[in-house]
């Protein structure tokens, strides 16, 4: 049996891109073997061109499948893999370079390799892109949160990010087949569908008439799906026909992702983001208003080029003003080939360190002061599994719908149940909790 190892490397649209990818050796009679421990035939590397250290970070795993096994076939994808394929060729041992379309054509090409041994190098240009790749992922390893690709490419050009160029412009995928592989996902045991893109809120842009809200309502309607989470959105997106969503489907789980990236209006400007802090600010207003005790995530950037003390200071007060339930800070990394890596007045990475601390801080400050708004209250939790670290000891974790961290007391025939819990101690990656009772699969058709 000819055997295939796999190394994702990013996001979660490629962790979904490589279980599709997996399906297609799978249906051809492939086993999968563990890239680190066993030496398979063909090697799969997903790569991330989002920071350099992604790239850097790819090229290493590259390497280290052709030591793994000189005589087998590596193929390389993903974003690094669309935008620097000559880079990667140039790495002795690399058969396969494709980017982040044709996925389908990854089997015929690993054929004729291995017949001809000349390394093939089919990154087209995904500019010209205008079809979302269909790819179905009937299971995913991590039982209890399905993962649904509804849109891929991003139409933003924000000055500081590559990504335009490594999966194109937006292009959305068919409601029909949305919908379907929902039913399909429901009716193989999962109760939340996480959905996901490159540029998820953007989803519809490219359609007549429907956009994500029209689908949101489509998936209210499937039967047995009891959450629905959006991986991301952008605030400009979150329009009133959206807030009538988030205020009456009780499916939609009370979470929302949206990345600010800089808190002064300055540096959104130079970032080319769409919104200004005051619009911001209120749609936060709105959103809350919509759906009380939302957890409001975000992305921060820190010291764009030309971020004063000043500039990120003004930034600071917003976020804590708007009180984010969870911030993900990153320190601002040159892209090559964007417009900000062209800019003048790059901030020192001194100076770049000591506010990703202050805004690490400030993002604990915010985790905990959620978790404690709880205490006391009954939520519903997913358990996925044994508690990290603490397994056999009888410790179950999972997240809420409004994506607190719950650590409690539970069998393991639980995992992937519905379970009501009471929080009894906030913290900040986590909080306790006690069981109060796992919820019947009927229940919510007897209640109906």
């Amino acid at each position: 049996m000819p055997s295939v190892a796999f190394y994702t490397l990013g996001c979660k649209v490629n962790f979904y891109d490589t279980e599709a990818i997996w399906q297609l050796f799978k249906n051809e009679g492939y086993d999968q073997v563990d890239f680190d421990e066993q030496t398979a035939d063909v090697y799969l590397i997903n790569t991330c061109t989002v920071t350099n250290t992604g790239d850097k970070k790819s090229r290493q795993i590259i390497r280290r499948a052709i030591r793994r096994n000189p005589d087998a076939i590596v193929a390389v994808t993903g974003c690094y893999a669309q935008t620097s394929p000559a880079e990667i060729l140039d790495i002795p041992g690399v058969d396969l370079v494709i980017g982040t379309q044709d996925r389908d054509k990854i089997l015929p090409y690993v054929r004729e390799i291995q017949e001809s041994r000349q390394p093939v190098n089919a990154v087209r240009n995904i500019m010209k892109t205008r079809v979302f790749e269909e790819m179905d992922v009937p299971d995913f390893a991590d039982r209890t949160r399905a993962f649904l690709k509804i849109q891929d490419g991003c139409n933003n050009f924000c000055t500081f990010c590559i990504i335009p160029w490594s999966r194109g412009l937006s292009r959305s995928r068919e409601a029909n087949s949305i919908v379907q592989q929902a039913h399909q996902l429901v009716n193989a045991g999962y109760k939340e569908i996480v959905l996901t893109g490159i540029h998820t809120g953007g989803y519809g842009d490219d359609m007549e008439n429907y956009d994500l809200t029209d689908l949101l309502w489509d998936l209210d309607k499937v039967e047995g799906l009891e959450r629905i989470r959006i991986s991301s959105i952008e605030a400009s997106q979150i329009d009133d026909r959206m807030l009538d969503v988030i205020k009456r489907s009780d499916k939609l789980v009370r979470h929302f992702h949206i990345p600010l990236q800089a808190g002064d209006d300055t540096v959104l400007k130079r970032m080319r983001r769409k919104y200004t802090t005051e619009e911001f600010y209120n749609k936060m207003l709105r959103i809350r208003e919509a759906m009380p005790d939302v957890a409001i995530t975000t992305d921060v950037i820190v010291g764009f080029p030309g971020e004063t003390d000043e500039m990120f200071r003004n930034g600071y007060e917003l976020m804590k003003k708007i009180g984010f339930s969870e911030m993900h800070v990153f320190p601002y990394s040159k892209r090559t080939g964007t417009p900000a890596a062209r800019m003048e007045d790059q901030v020192d990475e001194e100076v770049k360190n000591a506010r990703v601390h202050e805004l690490i801080d400030l993002s604990e400050q915010m985790q905990l002061a959620y978790a404690q708004k709880f205490v006391g209250q009954v939520l519903d939790v997913i358990p996925e599994g044994e508690a990290k670290g603490r397994e056999g000891s009888g410790k179950l974790h999972g997240y809420s719908d409004n994506y607190i961290q719950l650590v409690f007391d539970g069998s393991t025939d639980m995992i992937g149940k519905v379970c009501r819990v009471k929080l009894t101690e906030a913290g900040v990656n986590e909080s306790q909790a006690t069981l109060v009772r796992v919820l019947e699969d009927n229940l919510k058709s007897a209640a109906m």
